[in-house]
């Protein structure tokens, strides 16, 4: 693959907070929060980050347990563990973590695979084989920043996280660089 290394976008503030980044996200989709659990869900993070070799960042998490896995526009796939199928979650990361190794990587550019220091780890997709990605550096999870993999070969981060990320792309505050618009229907996948 010929790819580039665009550039980093930071935020004009990174949340950290887990409750106000999803505010954040369900504001900006609001066809969202008709998919929103009713009780929050009970998942296995401990397990499912053991066998990541890794924690993942709180966000994320919180997302998880309010949400199932879920589409945005018919285009961004947002792929989230579920209460008793952790073990298939962890085996699709996996997988996708193989996948990324043998075919988009660009060690040249210093984008390794999860486990390796500083290695990507996938939590979306597209339908254009976009791949979205922490960059898996900082002191906690908490400190990772996006890693987008566009279809075109360039790649950029996002200094921000993941759910953060989505409210902003889908609000357009970020420059999507390479990107489509995306359409906020959602569907539950």
């Amino acid at each position: 693959m010929d790819a580039e290394l665009v550039s980093t976008q930071a935020p004009q503030r990174r949340i950290t907070d887990p409750e106000e980044a999803l505010t954040l996200l369900e504001r900006a989709v609001p066809g969202l929060t008709g998919l929103r659990r009713p009780m929050q869900a009970m998942i296995d993070w401990a397990g499912l980050e053991e066998g990541l070799g890794t924690g993942l960042p709180s966000d994320f998490k919180h997302l998880a347990e309010w949400y199932p896995t879920f589409d945005i526009g018919g285009f961004l796939l947002v792929g989230l563990p579920e209460p008793g199928e952790e073990g298939r979650f962890l085996q699709g990361t996996l997988a996708t973590l193989e996948v990324l190794s043998a075919a988009w990587l660009e060690p040249r550019l210093g984008l390794l695979a999860h486990p390796a220091p500083g290695g990507l780890l996938p939590w979306g997709e597209s339908c254009d084989s976009d791949k979205f990605m922490w960059r898996t550096t900082g002191p906690t999870p908490q400190d990772w920043v996006v890693t987008v993999a566009s279809r075109g070969g360039a790649w950029w981060h996002y200094g921000g996280g993941a759910v953060q990320f989505l409210a902003e792309y889908c609000t357009g505050d970020l420059e999507p660089w390479g990107l489509p618009p995306i359409n906020l229907e959602i569907l539950p996948s």
